[in-house]
């Protein structure tokens, strides 16, 4: 289930432009005499009244602190102050104004937080990251990654997946070695998890293996963490390291870390669609 926040306006355009151009918002639906708007997963809507509806605090967040300092950087004539990093709620944020003078805040927590993106936001954003910061990824938050991969489709649903967590700096430098530079990032990460399918127990070994490792790239995505495939690793020397039984394959193994940098999207050409032959 998903909200709307809605508010009276009496500049229905000229508040809808400061959220669209200024703020980056776009246009999610039009209905007669509102617009509804959307940020990440943050819908909120202005209707028009004869009375604007000021109260209250629309806050838009960042995954990380320098797209506050960008943000500021666009809307310096509208803010109340630079940006400034509180202590107590472990953000760092500014506060703005809007045309109606509602406060708008921008802000990036400074500790990872619970998934929050919405499915279309996951597809569009994933990137494969290759280098990492040194942050520890915490017990629950990989659990929380896990839980979310169990509900990966199957052939006949007999989930024959399982993961393999590496976090000993040695075995990971080992890994890291195996394949040159393609290889090289899980090297550069806190951790690296090997997905595994058992063959003994697929029905689809090839098809199994690969949807269990793309749902771990979403997962971890939406827990804020950043992924890189690395194919080619169900090698001797590495089935040994990791004790892999004999009728188990390694699908691939993915670095599994906090991202230290912000890969651009890469070219992306239109999808092709053909019509089956009638």
């Amino acid at each position: 289930m998903s909200g709307i926040v809605f508010f009276r306006t009496e500049r229905l355009e000229e508040v809808c432009e400061f959220y669209t151009r200024r703020v980056g918002a776009g246009v999610w639906l039009r209905q007669a005499e509102c617009v509804l708007l959307k940020h990440g997963n943050f819908l909120f809507g202005f209707c028009r009244g004869e009375r604007a509806e000021t109260q209250g605090v629309l806050t838009f967040f960042y995954p990380r602190p320098e797209q506050v300092d960008e943000a500021f950087e666009r809307l310096k004539d509208r803010a109340r102050g630079a940006p400034k990093e509180n202590e107590r709620y472990r953000i760092r944020h500014f506060y703005a104004d809007d045309p109606e003078g509602r406060s708008v805040e921008f802000q990036s927590f400074l500790h990872p937080v619970p998934p929050h993106e919405d499915g279309a936001d996951l597809l569009a954003g994933r990137r494969s990251v290759r280098r990492y910061r040194g942050d520890p990824v915490a017990e629950d938050v990989l659990g929380g990654v896990f839980e979310l991969c169990a509900f990966a489709p199957s052939s006949r649903n007999r989930q024959p997946c399982s993961f393999v967590t590496i976090r000993r700096a040695e075995l990971l430098g080992e890994l890291a070695a195996v394949r040159g530079e393609s290889s090289a990032p899980i090297g550069r990460a806190p951790l690296a998890v090997a997905v595994i399918v058992d063959t003994a127990r697929a029905g689809r070994p090839a098809d199994d293996g690969a949807i269990t490792a793309t749902c771990l790239l979403f997962a971890a995505r939406a827990h804020g963490l950043g992924t890189c495939w690395i194919a080619d690793m169900d090698r001797l020397a590495v089935r040994a390291a990791l004790g892999i039984g004999e009728t188990e394959r390694i699908v691939m193994i993915t670095p599994l870390g906090y991202p230290d940098e912000d890969p651009p999207i890469p070219p992306r050409r239109p999808p092709v669609v053909r019509v089956a032959p009638a």
